[in-house]
């Protein structure tokens, strides 16, 4: 990570090459076209490199005084960085207090993410459940064939010294536009404190706060379609703090509308989730790096929606209405041989996930059948994946994923006679292949055998491809 006090590396490039030029003999006869022309050259190129230090050394002081200047209430020493290993996207450096004016005061990055994918399905995906999960309606493998993916454009910029802002619109495959995070940053708080405010993924877990682009598989692990409804968001306030320690230590804790799976809209003044995680990591010498991290979320349902498949083998919606907490702990491992991740490397990941749910639950919802019933509804349920993927040389990597859930006993009370109790463990075994000439680009190959139901195996086959237009921000560790 680079060191706000450290000498660019590009500036070092630039002195030692302007040096060395000042070295060159130039006792050669004058009279020689070549000879001049030569020189002339040199001429030019240290003029050049005169210019570009200069440059250089500018925003070398201005970087400095800003690093320097104490907040305005209390001088406080700036936390120690944290470690590379962790390092988190930061927003975009602060405008100067005078702001600028014009065109320049407004100068966002903007930019597209392109997907699209064949899918090979031996399953309906129109009939996806997962045996003894209440399920968001919306989880799915997708469709069968080609299928144009979910593209985003993106735009983040400095508002002024205080804030800076970032917005990510999804546009669908059913031409439908989506809000996908829309949120301000505070960049002015000092002893490591950065609030967000606005919709975001969440920062539980590892893999819910990255973008689905950013993944290394097509689709998301069991743990979290069952458990997140596929990814989780948050329309709400985030705090985060990094601890001026040696070692990374992240906090963090947030509110919000609960609107998302597992919650749902209870059109209430109230605060309706509440989430906190807490994440570490470090270097292990030059070649090793970690991280870990422990999520909790509470929320309520009213009315949530699924669909299950009953003790008579029917398609039957339910009705959940209760509390739902959820308990995450994450690992991640990265091996790069010196640092030099661009040869090789190799990433192992894991999450288990645990839910917990209590309230009442609907059968028949809609009376389709004419036996709507509501009865009291317990469960205790878990899931978890494990993943490994190396990059075996420049350009080309390949992967392994492992999904498991555990339904548990739920205690469908006076609904027992028609939900049975599920005996059956949900897996999935995944495979991909991915290919990436650039950080613009990836074609990607995954196979997967998954078992969701007793007595029924999915054989999936996913091409993917993900195309970036302009320069996208880095994602986290």
């Amino acid at each position: 990570m680079a060191h706000p006090f450290r000498v660019p590396r590009g500036a070092a490039a630039l002195t030692a090459a302007a040096l060395a030029l000042s070295f060159i003999p130039t006792a050669v006869a004058a009279s020689d076209p070549e000879v001049d022309a030569i020189r002339e050259e040199l001429r030019a190129l240290r003029q050049s490199y005169d210019a570009r230090l200069k440059a250089l050394e500018e925003r070398l002081k201005d970087a400095e005084a800003r690093a320097a200047a104490p907040p305005a209430a209390v001088a406080a020493p700036a936390p120690p960085a944290a470690p590379a290993v962790a390092e988190s996207p930061a927003p975009p450096a602060p405008a100067s207090a005078g702001g600028s004016s014009g065109i320049a005061a407004f100068n966002p990055a903007i930019s597209a993410v392109l997907q699209g994918t064949y899918a090979h399905l031996s399953q309906d995906p129109n009939q996806y459940r997962l045996s003894g999960f209440l399920l968001d309606a919306d989880v799915s493998p997708g469709r069968r064939g080609l299928n144009l993916g979910e593209s985003e454009v993106a735009l983040s910029a400095n508002v002024d010294d205080k804030f800076a802002g970032n917005l990510i619109v999804s546009l669908t495959p059913q031409n439908t536009v989506e809000v996908e995070e829309a949120y301000g940053i505070v960049t002015a708080l000092p002893y490591g404190l950065t609030p967000k405010f606005g919709r975001f993924f969440s920062g539980i877990g590892y893999l819910n706060e990255q973008h689905q682009h950013a993944w290394d598989f097509v689709d998301a692990p069991l743990a979290y379609n069952a458990f997140l409804g596929g990814q989780y968001d948050n329309d709400g306030l985030q705090l985060k703090w990094i601890a001026p320690t040696d070692q990374y230590l992240e906090l963090g804790a947030e509110i919000g509308n609960g609107d998302n799976f597992p919650g749902t809209d209870r059109n209430t003044n109230a605060v309706n989730a509440a989430i906190a995680y807490a994440h570490t990591g470090g270097d292990i010498g030059d070649s090793h790096s970690w991280r870990a991290g422990v999520s909790y979320l509470h929320t309520r349902a009213q009315d949530r929606d699924s669909t299950v498949t009953d003790a008579f083998a029917r398609s039957v919606d339910t009705g959940f209405s209760g509390t739902s907490d959820v308990a995450m702990a994450d690992f991640v491992w990265k091996y790069a041989p010196h640092g030099n991740a661009q040869e090789t490397n190799f990433k192992l990941q894991g999450e288990y996930i645990w839910r917990r749910e209590h309230g009442d639950l609907t059968y028949d919802r809609d009376d389709t059948l004419g036996l709507m019933q509501t009865a009291a509804y317990r469960s205790s349920q878990n899931g978890w994946y494990l993943q490994g993927v190396w990059q075996f040389m420049p350009y080309w990597r390949v992967g392994a994923r492992y999904d498991r859930l555990d339904p548990g006993s739920p205690d469908y009370g006076a609904n027992g006679g028609y939900l049975d109790a599920p005996v059956f463990h949900p897996e999935r075994y995944t495979l991909m292949v991915d290919w990436t000439p650039s950080e613009f680009s990836r074609l990607r190959l995954q196979v997967a055998q998954s078992r969701n139901q007793a007595g029924v195996t999915d054989h999936q086959l996913f091409v993917q491809y993900i195309l970036t237009l302009g320069a996208h921000g880095a994602h986290k560790f």
